[in-house]
């Protein structure tokens, strides 16, 4: 089984500008340079048929390059506990849209559609349940509130395939195509 997502890739520059931002919670794991990404559209355990089927279709697909700009930060919630902490990309308008055609496309292809509301943003950490770790989470991210950039376009779409392990997961791309 492949386990796949879609996803844009911000440029060098904006990478360097998370990094920077990535300390500060003890118990977080922070992502490193080649786990940055904006996920389009997650779309999990598939069969090499499927996933074949998942690329053709993401071949054909046409859409402008969207162009935004880092904008604060914020963090997934569970239950009282953070599990997440995220970079903010505004504008959501052209990401939306590209999300809504990834959709489609996986839609075509078999796959169910998207349930979860889409909310553009590149994860920059992961903390377990129970970290403990609130009051640095919140400290975090009132000193990164104001995070921002210049704008910058994302350019390609890419397929990556997720390899869990013990230390977390690798992302690994599997194809890239560009957008307008």
């Amino acid at each position: 089984m492949h386990r796949l997502f879609v996803a844009l890739r911000p440029p060098p520059a904006i990478r360097d500008t998370l990094t920077d931002v990535m300390d500060g919670v003890a118990p977080a794991r922070w992502q490193d340079d080649e786990q940055l990404h904006l996920t389009v559209r997650f779309i999990g355990s598939v069969d090499r048929p499927v996933a074949e089927d998942v690329a053709l279709a993401l071949s054909s697909l046409s859409a402008p390059a969207p162009t935004v700009a880092l904008s604060g930060v914020g963090r997934f919630d569970q239950r009282g506990q953070t599990g997440a902490l995220w970079a903010s990309v505004t504008p959501h308008d052209a990401l939306a849209a590209l999300h809504r055609k990834v959709d489609q496309a996986m839609i075509r292809v078999g796959l169910e559609p998207e349930h979860r509301a889409f909310l553009p943003h590149i994860t920059l950490a992961r903390l377990s349940r129970g970290a403990g770790a609130e009051a640095e989470v919140a400290a975090w991210l009132a000193r990164h509130a104001a995070l921002s950039s210049q704008p910058f376009a994302l350019t390609h779409l890419i397929l990556y395939e997720s390899h869990l392990g013990h230390a977390g997961a690798a992302y690994e791309p599997i194809a890239r195509w560009p957008l307008e």
